[in-house]
């Protein structure tokens, strides 16, 4: 089974460190533990892990 888990923020280096960016960074900080990376797609920055079986694609979206 797959889930998506999208992580919302702000897009620029101005929003980086502020409230309105958590969103981008709890997934950075989940990709970062499981050593993932980004990729950039059509729709913004997409990286897929497994858990217990389970794919978890998570979204930062730049839309």
């Amino acid at each position: 089974m797959k889930y998506l888990i999208v992580g919302l923020g702000n897009i620029g280096d101005e929003y980086r460190y502020t409230r309105h960016n958590i969103g981008f960074r709890v997934l950075d900080a989940l990709a970062k533990a499981s050593n993932l990376v980004f990729e950039d797609k059509r729709y913004g920055e997409v990286a897929e892990m497994k858990v217990k079986g389970r794919t978890l694609i998570l979204l930062k979206p730049s839309t």
